[in-house]
């Protein structure tokens, strides 16, 4: 008797062993949710155009321009200025925001550098995860808005962590959050897909939508090198600078 009990036992207990999922297979999951590694890495060059509002009913476009290797340039137009942002997928990385104290073309600093990998890396952190010196753990199940969702906590190189919400079916991602340095000062930082992004408990949120996707366009290297200013002659002179802009995340 006692060993038929114990054999109901280890039989109620195997659907849990046999659905039980590790951090490599949720990884896994999630790069087939996407194409494949293979399909990822064949693309060279990424452009997502859309519309991005800032919380103070600020309303503008962006455009994100990618290339491989790491190579980024962003353009946020708002009342007829222009933020410019690029990175040139080396060492090197400048700005222009006329809504800031200095409107000539700035170096990126250092913190910006630090991180911007994450930004210009439209493979996202999954992809050949540890040698980019990633670590990524299993953070547990959970919901997310009522769905079932896989945590992934995602530790980079630097040290930076951030938790990625995947849907427990379709294992797309849904969610990130992690810290993210503003003005200073560490501030936690949440970006839904579509993308809703800010710091909880502040008035710093932006909303990006972004319109249309384009897949290996042409785009010149000279898009990320030092930028000039633009022309300004025509542009009214900017009111109140928007909440501190960043491209929509890719990954």
């Amino acid at each position: 008797m006692k060993t038929r009990i114990l054999s109901v036992t280890l039989l109620l207990f195997l659907p849990l062993t046999a659905t039980a999922q590790t951090a490599d297979e949720i990884v896994k999951k999630a790069l087939e949710a996407r194409g494949g590694v293979d399909k990822l890495k064949a693309v060279q060059t990424e452009r997502v155009t859309g519309r991005i509002t800032f919380s103070r009913d600020v309303e503008g476009t962006f455009v994100v321009e990618l290339k491989r290797a790491l190579k980024m340039h962003v353009e946020i137009s708002i009342e007829g200025q222009r933020i410019i942002r690029v990175y040139d997928g080396k060492s090197s990385g400048w700005m222009i925001n006329p809504f800031a104290e200095s409107k000539d073309v700035q170096p990126l600093s250092s913190e910006d550098l630090k991180n911007i990998s994450d930004e210009s890396d439209f493979d996202g952190p999954l992809v050949d995860y540890k040698a980019k010196g990633n670590q990524i753990e299993l953070a547990g199940k959970g919901n997310l808005d009522d769905k079932p969702v896989y945590r992934l906590k995602v530790t980079n190189k630097n040290g930076d962590i951030r938790i990625y919400f995947f849907d427990a079916s379709s294992f797309l991602l849904l969610k990130w959050e992690g810290i993210r340095k503003t003005g200073g000062q560490d501030l936690p930082w949440e970006s839904f897909f579509r993308i809703d992004q800010g710091s909880p408990g502040t008035d710093i949120k932006q909303t990006l939508t972004a319109e249309k996707f384009e897949i290996d366009p042409q785009i010149d290297d000279s898009r990320f090198t030092k930028p000039s200013l633009p022309d300004a002659s025509a542009a009214p002179a900017p009111t109140a600078p928007p909440a501190p802009a960043s491209p929509p995340p890719s990954n």
